[in-house]
């Protein structure tokens, strides 16, 4: 609620994506009206949502979904005008930084000027409405970990490029219009809910896979990338937090931890009672053309600012994630995962999977 009683209402661009269902439930359970776009297509692709969807001929209803998409600032006006949100959470992009160097127009419209045009829109209704834009550790490149709100932006995608075009004009209308525009520089976070193309989720996927017997190989690329990985549903808090602050900041978001990929490859095949040596093999064409080798983050400034330090760890999140695969294929779990979100969350606000 706002000071004035009334519900507060947000507006969410990627709701189906993996943050944006976690940050739906998050708002809802704050008494929020949470209204999400979705892209149009010929099959729904709301599965991370659907727990959450409610008839929007049910009375009281509080989550509403709408069919848009960044590239159409028509659109985007009609949602910003009608809607009339209090926060908007930008967190609609193309997300797969190797898909990016195959997609860098689509990429740059979506991911850039996606966000231009909602900065834009936002400016020309003369509201109060406070902006989240969701930015990415993937702007730091190759510039020396760890990585704070200070380290030089050196991208190596055109994913981090697209982002970093968007991190800026958010400081620039903040700057120019004295707009509430906070920058989320989140370093890698992950979920049950992680897209399946996506690293850790697809190892995951595959050993669930492998213990059922339905598969035999996992094809990798780069093993020796160092990510600082977290668990998603922490890191959509801090998304709230952002924009519920005095003034706007931008917050480096991370663990301030770095694993490679062979060692998540190397906890969770282990974690099984699996070597992953037995069933993993490179395949260049997962490999990026250029690589960012090492992210790691100093979020001391959102420690101290926000109040926000994380609860999972790197094997904490590892245990999380193959549990919740292996229930996925009707497995029985090792558990150790369920019992660390009990533990560390006796009161969740999201539903597991």
């Amino acid at each position: 609620m706002s000071k004035e009683g009334k519900r507060r209402v947000a507006l969410i661009t990627g709701i189906t994506g993996q943050d944006g269902s976690y940050l739906a439930e998050y708002l809802l359970s704050l008494g929020y009206d949470v209204h999400g776009i979705i892209r149009k297509s010929s099959s729904f692709n709301t599965s991370r949502i659907d727990h959450i969807y409610v008839d929007p001929h049910t009375e009281g209803n509080t989550f509403f979904l709408h069919f848009g998409d960044l590239s159409d600032g028509e659109l985007v006006s009609k949602f910003i005008y009608s809607v009339k949100p209090d926060e908007v959470y930008n967190l609609a992009a193309q997300s797969h930084v190797r898909v990016s160097f195959d997609m860098p127009e689509y990429t740059g419209n979506v991911n850039a000027l996606g966000t231009a045009r909602l900065l834009e829109r936002i400016r020309g209704s003369e509201s109060n409405t406070r902006l989240y834009q969701a930015s990415t550790s993937e702007m730091f490149g190759n510039s020396p970990p760890p990585q704070d709100e200070n380290t030089p932006f050196r991208p190596r995608s055109p994913y981090a490029i697209a982002k970093l075009y968007a991190h800026l004009m958010s400081i620039n209308y903040r700057e120019s219009y004295n707009m509430f525009c906070a920058n989320g520089i989140l370093f890698n976070h992950e979920s049950p809910r992680r897209g399946e193309t996506f690293v850790t989720r697809k190892i995951t996927m595959a050993i669930a896979r492998i213990v059922a017997k339905r598969d035999k190989t996992l094809f990798l690329g780069n093993l020796d990338a160092q990510r600082d990985w977290g668990f998603a549903p922490e890191y959509v808090e801090c998304m709230h937090k952002m924009l519920n602050v005095d003034k706007p900041d931008d917050f480096v978001i991370g663990t301030g931890e770095t694993h490679s990929v062979r060692e998540f490859l190397e906890h969770a095949f282990s974690y099984m009672g699996l070597d992953y040596t037995d069933f993993v093999k490179i395949d260049k064409r997962y490999f990026r053309p250029s690589e960012v080798e090492s992210l790691k983050s100093n979020p001391s400034k959102a420690n101290k600012k926000l109040g926000w330090k994380p609860k999972i760890n790197f094997d904490d999140l590892v245990k999380i994630m193959v549990d919740s695969d292996m229930r996925k294929l009707d497995l029985t779990p090792i558990g150790e995962g369920d019992e660390i979100l009990k533990r560390k969350f006796p009161e969740k606000w999201w539903r597991t999977d």
